[in-house]
């Protein structure tokens, strides 16, 4: 019998015991029984369709993706889709295939003048795509494509009755693949869909898909999102998808008012809070930051998001000033002058669903003039391997790390064992300067129990990011600043270094408490299948603890 040792090695057996530990038992369950359901009937005619109120309207925003009818690109990457066997190609990333599943592009912006390739496309996909087969059987591209296929619908295309029937179909499949095992982003994606299903087609068993879809959507969105508005997984990328989420539900709810009129109210104030806090978290370049799992191109923008909401009178509830803690995530918004800063205090996600989160435990990203200067490195690839783990490690992000380890023990391209824990969080402003402050527990485990403290000050001319290590023994201290590519040159000065940015605007670095600092290489991945070269501020200490190192970002 194959025993966990052979399978992981002696050396990573603690590893996935402090892994697993953190799982909830409903996860451990599901994974089990999820293999032996049985599929329904599926080959019971369609439920009949309900009269909608209305035409959809799709989010601006959205990236086009079929080039051509047999020519798409997803996550940096073009590719033809020439034969059935493409859908499910050997060697191509699985996040790839999964989009080429999605069928985003019938919401894409312009889609109305690629009609005729979608309606070709859906029906190939219907020919190559048996029931429970590959890929676009999966709960997570299943429930995606069943909102576009009928988003698309509802926005005045006709569908043909094989594609009705295959919707039918879809919806029988999903109802019992519901992905109880992953909770968190996917499982609100099945139950947007049995809700978009269940108003879409009548009858007993469309009510018994939007009954249980609303039920797990008033449960999910309970737990969910947090009380300053985020959502708990604490990716930015992942919280905007998450807000469309919940204004396509809004929309649907004006077209079929019968089915969703008692929970329109609800999901709109939900959306005002989930739209300032994305509000906090993006940058002065419209973009969201790069904390966790978080990349352009994605999820749309906040620009868009609001035009969206505004559709339906939503607003922000995110009210400039100075400073914003969102207290219930962990993150702290700091405005001073031209600058403006992201703290991160966050845990690095729920307990047991941690998959999208890096060890960037105390990281913060800095713009200055409306631009980024101070960057975390992003995420090009979902794909396992040597490049995702440097993604999420510590030394991809601003932030410090001791003895070569990072500060939550990220693997296997979504798991994490050890994990830091911050507290202590403060802020506070007067006159012109802002602050936050915190420490973290994520270096515990070593000999010498070190804690990492930062505190991070903007006033209209200077970023000052002070970092204490305290503990006992000696260590290997590392501090990384990686600055956005669009810095134009770095030029080393006896104490830091000088800055030249856009339009001529000069910043000098100075360094203090620091034994070493110098210049590295690094990699910022600002969209999937992109990474850039950029260089990376370092200061090393090496000796015993306590220490103290000051970074000042001067105009």
């Amino acid at each position: 019998m194959l025993t966990l040792q052979d399978s992981l090695g002696l050396g990573h057996v603690g590893r996935f015991l402090r892994t697993v530990r953190h799982l909830r038992a409903g996860q451990v369950v599901n994974r089990v029984t999820r293999r032996f359901t049985r599929l329904p009937a599926l080959d019971g005619l369609p439920p009949k369709l309900r009269q909608a109120e209305g035409t959809w309207h799709n989010c601006v925003g959205r990236p086009v993706s079929m080039l051509a009818p047999k020519l798409f690109r997803f996550v940096g990457l073009d590719a033809e889709l020439l034969t059935g066997a493409d859908w499910n190609r050997t060697g191509r990333a699985k996040l790839w295939l999964y989009n080429l599943h999605y069928f985003d592009d019938l919401r894409a912006d312009g889609a109305a003048e690629r009609a005729p390739w979608h309606r070709e496309l859906i029906e190939r996909w219907r020919a190559d795509n048996p029931p429970a087969s590959g890929n676009g059987w999966e709960p997570y591209p299943l429930s995606l494509r069943i909102v576009n296929w009928i988003a698309w619908v509802l926005g005045g295309n006709t569908p043909t009755d094989s594609m009705l029937q295959s919707l039918a179909v879809q919806t029988r499949v999903l109802r019992t693949r519901l992905e109880y095992h992953l909770l968190g982003n996917h499982l609100l994606a099945n139950a947007k869909a049995l809700v978009f299903a269940g108003c879409f087609f009548s009858g007993s068993e469309a009510d018994d898909w939007l009954q249980m879809g609303l039920a797990l959507l008033d449960a999910e969105l309970r737990e969910q999102i947090l009380a300053d508005g985020a959502h708990f997984e604490l990716s930015p990328m992942y919280h905007a998808i998450i807000l469309e989420d919940v204004l396509d539900l809004i929309q649907l709810s004006q077209i079929f008012p019968a089915a969703l009129a008692a929970k329109r109210q609800a999901w709109q104030v939900l959306a005002a809070r989930m739209l300032g806090w994305l509000a906090a978290m993006t940058h002065t370049d419209g973009e969201v930051a790069f904390f966790n799992d978080a990349a352009a191109g994605i999820a749309r923008a906040h620009a868009d998001l609001s035009t969206y909401a505004a559709r339906f009178g939503i607003s922000s509830e995110h009210k400039e000033g100075p400073l914003r803690q969102l207290a219930a995530s962990g993150y702290t918004r700091l405005q001073a002058g031209p600058f403006c800063a992201i703290f991160d205090a966050a845990e690095i996600g729920p307990s047991y669903l941690p998959g999208h989160g890096h060890a960037d435990a105390l990281a913060v990203e800095v713009s200055l003039d409306g631009r980024r200067l101070i960057t975390n490195g992003g995420t090009s690839t979902y794909e396992p391997g040597q490049l995702r783990d440097q993604e999420r490690a510590t030394a991809s992000h601003a932030t410090v790390e001791i003895d070569g380890h990072s500060s939550s023990e990220v693997w296997a391209s979504f798991r994490v064992g050890r994990r830091a824990h911050p507290f202590g969080v403060a802020c506070g402003a007067a006159d012109d300067n802002v602050w936050a402050e915190a420490s973290h527990d994520g270096y515990r485990w070593l000999p010498g129990k070190p804690v990492h403290q930062r505190r991070v000050k903007l006033s209209p001319s200077t970023v000052s990011i002070t970092d204490r290590i305290t503990g006992e023994g000696a260590h290997a201290v590392v501090g990384r600043f990686p600055l956005h590519p669009t810095v134009s040159s770095v030029s080393p000065e006896p104490d830091g270094w000088r800055l030249e940015l856009a339009k001529g605007r000069v910043v000098r670095v100075r360094v203090t408490g620091a034994q070493q600092h110098f210049l590295a290489d690094g990699y910022y991945a600002p969209a999937f299948g992109q990474r850039l070269a950029r260089p990376v501020l370092q200061w090393r200490c090496d000796g015993p603890l306590p220490l103290n190192v000051e970074m000042r970002f001067e105009l």
